[in-house]
């Protein structure tokens, strides 16, 4: 069965039992304190925990002339009805060693009373009941079918808690609260449905039978209450309740109702005349009553409104989800085979959407026919010189949902004409297998013998910025002057932090216009280096990543300055001592391995701030070797003072580097062809390559690894990519 059947049942169950389900979980949350309000109040008494009912049965006897029933529930409190020495009816709460009356028992207020009519049956009776039942039946399928759609997001069973990544407030805290609440509320619909069957007499019979032999009962010897054996033998806190014999004739006598059996014992010698042992519908329907409502137990009735609190915020992350999915559906004013371009769209939880949407109205808007449609539709196209697509990674590299079939889809097909093709993907550094699905579609297609118009394009964390450059970089190879309008794909930055600017060096001290700034966070940041800034510039909700170095417990930053970049000129104007609002994201794909038999850095231009904290941080001392371009010596002068440090303490082995505007220039791929073995060793012994920097440079990079790869180790370069011994964040 697919993702998407997974979902569309999900979504079906919870829509028709909407109204149950918001019922139960308000009444749920109500019914769940009234356990907690019973074991609030004042009758479990001191020693209960080690009394037994000997001892409890014989001081009743003792101060009462009549003793009828005594009862133990759930919270502990002991309960009996006693005729005292002036003959008056007592009925209540009693302390078990003393025999002291404490109150009456306490009923329960109408609110619960009302809540829990309401909460069995709808005030509809017997209809109300079924109804009840089966929703929770219809409940129990939600949790189950929600529980799978997690499993599938995380690609597998022992992945279920692992992180995700928020990028979406009501799916994210969907999953969480939902992986959280799992258990919980499985148990509370196994339980619900249980019990409606119970009360329909839909189970087996429970009654149990005892079989006495009246003839062979013995009045000799009698015995004190308190030397019974069996009764000594019993914990008061094992005992449901106790059945007094009704008169002192042979025939009558004790009948102890335990957790799992009932005893039948002789008011005069203590003998045990009957045992029977309850079948199992009689223990399981009293452990579903005490799971289901939380009686006795304060910390199960806090988890259990917890989880209808839960379910509430369910319904309503549920219906949003949906809501946005529908938001963004895809719509077309042309047929699909009078179109010239065709934009396929991969996406999760509809965030990709917007994106494709804006582009392909701009492509309309400048004169062209343009079809747009999810990557599950994809066909043979009659008129189409031109794909771009749009797509999420979902999980672990996966595709999303609406794409799952796509690659086989693209092998059997056979387009008519041949195209071009561009693949844009958008996901998260916070996943190792950052924009994987869009790397394997723009392999698809090439495999297909297609045109690649531009290369794969990969946007962190929905970017404008990054989804700007690339409508860019296809407005001046397409000759189209296209312009997405920003206000409709962004929103304000949320859970940004303040930083204070500590240290920075002027733009004018390097030929590569490029100065170091140093932040201190102002309340207790964790980051490591690797991770990424997100900067925010004055009205302008647009955000700029750069990567950070950690830097004596500060966030490092290199930034080239550009004189009409608008991030670079924010965070170039920012004095000493000044205040930077910005929020960390996690980057764990991209920090440096806490084991590895030999590390290699390769990194150009302000690639290097990561890597310069990286190091300071490379405590264990692992042999580390740095591969770094630049333009110049000079180039290297603001970054000395750290290298200089790092070599001096062993925590830098080697700085290899790599001049591009000198005479006889040469960049970082020269150096790894010239040092080929070496490379091919540390790959080949459990070694890791990281490298950030620009683009091109990943370009050559990648192509000389792969050669060294299959050269000198018979494999290629995805090999020890899928080894997680490939970091790479270029930009």
């Amino acid at each position: 069965m697919t993702i998407s059947i997974w979902r569309y049942s999900h979504l079906a169950l919870a829509v028709s039992s909407f109204v149950f389900v918001f019922l139960a979980s308000v009444t749920g949350i109500v019914l769940a304190f009234q356990p907690i309000s019973e074991q609030l109040q004042p009758f479990k008494s001191e020693g209960f925990d080690t009394a037994s009912l000997a001892e409890t049965l014989s001081v009743f006897k003792k101060t009462y002339p009549e003793v009828t029933a005594l009862e133990i529930d759930k919270n502990d409190f002991v309960s009996a009805s006693v005729i005292t020495e002036d003959n008056k009816n007592l009925n209540g709460y009693f302390n078990p060693i003393t025999a002291e009356y404490l109150g009456e028992k306490v009923e329960p207020s109408k609110l619960f009373q009302f809540a829990t009519t309401l909460h069995r049956s709808l005030f509809l009776k017997g209809v109300g009941r079924f109804f009840v039942g089966l929703c929770s039946f219809l409940l129990f399928l939600i949790a189950v079918s929600g529980a799978i759609l997690i499993i599938k997001r995380q690609r597998s069973f022992k992945k279920f808690f692992s992180k995700i990544v928020n990028d979406n407030f009501a799916q994210y805290w969907h999953v969480v609260l939902g992986r959280l609440s799992l258990i919980p509320i499985i148990v509370i619909t196994i339980t619900g449905v249980y019990l409606s069957l119970l009360k329909f007499n839909l189970l087996p019979e429970s009654k149990v039978s005892h079989t006495v032999d009246y003839e062979s009962i013995s009045e000799t010897p009698i015995q004190e209450i308190e030397a019974f054996t069996v009764f000594k033998n019993i914990p008061l806190a094992d005992v449901k309740s106790v059945e007094f014999p009704f008169s002192s004739d042979i025939e009558d006598f004790y009948t102890i109702y335990l957790e799992d059996k009932e005893i039948v014992v002789n008011q005069f010698t203590g003998e045990v005349l009957s045992e029977v042992k309850y079948p199992l519908v009689t223990i399981v329907s009293a452990l579903s009553l005490n799971l289901h409502t939380g009686k006795g137990s304060v910390v199960w009735s806090v988890i259990l409104a917890f989880s209808s609190i839960n379910i509430l915020f369910f319904i309503y992350s549920g219906f949003a989800m949906t809501f946005k999915r529908q938001k963004s559906k895809l719509k077309n004013k042309f047929k699909k085979h009078k179109c010239e371009y065709v934009i396929l769209v991969g996406s999760e939880n509809g965030s990709t959407i917007p994106f494709a949407n804006a582009f392909y109205k701009q492509l309309v808007k400048a004169g062209k026919k343009v079809y747009i449609t999810e990557l599950n539709k994809y066909e043979t196209f009659k008129k189409v010189k031109h794909i771009i697509v749009f797509t999420a990674t979902y999980g672990e590299g996966e595709p999303p949902t609406n794409a799952n079939i796509f690659l086989e889809q693209l092998k059997r097909t056979e387009q008519l004409q041949s195209f071009s093709f561009s693949v844009v993907g958008f996901g998260s550094y916070a996943y190792p297998d950052f924009c994987q699905f869009a790397l394997d579609v723009d392999r698809g297609f090439k495999a297909k013998q297609a045109h690649q118009f531009l290369p794969p394009f990969k946007i962190n964390d929905r970017s404008l910025e990054a989804f700007n450059q690339w409508i860019n970089s296809f407005s001046r190879a397409s000759s189209l002057a296209l312009k997405i309008p920003d206000k409709k794909l962004v929103s304000p930055p949320k859970q940004t932090k303040s930083f204070r600017v500590v240290s920075k060096t002027k733009v004018v001290a390097n030929p590569d216009n490029t100065f170091i700034i140093s932040l201190k966070p102002i309340r207790k940041q964790y980051f490591n280096s690797g991770d990424l800034l997100a900067v925010y510039p004055e009205n302008d909700y647009r955000e700029r990543l750069y990567s950070i170095g950690k830097v004596n417990g500060n966030v490092q930053l290199s930034v080239k300055h550009y004189s009409n970049g608008f991030g670079s000129n924010y965070i170039n104007s920012l004095q000493l001592n000044g205040v930077l609002k910005a929020r960390i994201i996690r980057n764990s794909a991209f920090h440096f391995p806490s084991k590895a038999s030999r590390v290699i850095l390769i990194a150009n231009g302000t690639g290097i701030a990561p890597f310069v904290g990286m190091l300071f941080e490379n405590t264990a001392k692992i042999e580390t070797h740095l591969y770094y371009g630049i333009r110049e010596k000079s180039s290297l002068s603001i970054y000395k003072k750290d290298l200089d440090e790092v070599l001096q303490n062993k925590q830098l082995t080697q700085l290899h580097l790599a001049y591009s505007k000198i005479e006889n220039k040469r960049y970082v791929q020269d150096l790894l062809h010239e040092n080929a073995l070496f490379v091919a060793e540390t790959l080949r012994d459990n070694g890791v390559i990281m490298l950030c920097g620009s683009l091109a440079m990943q370009k050559g990079v990648l192509q000389v690894l792969n050669v060294i790869c299959e050269k000198y180790n018979q494999k290629p370069l995805r090999y020890y990519q899928s080894k997680k011994q490939l970091k790479m964040d270029c930009y």
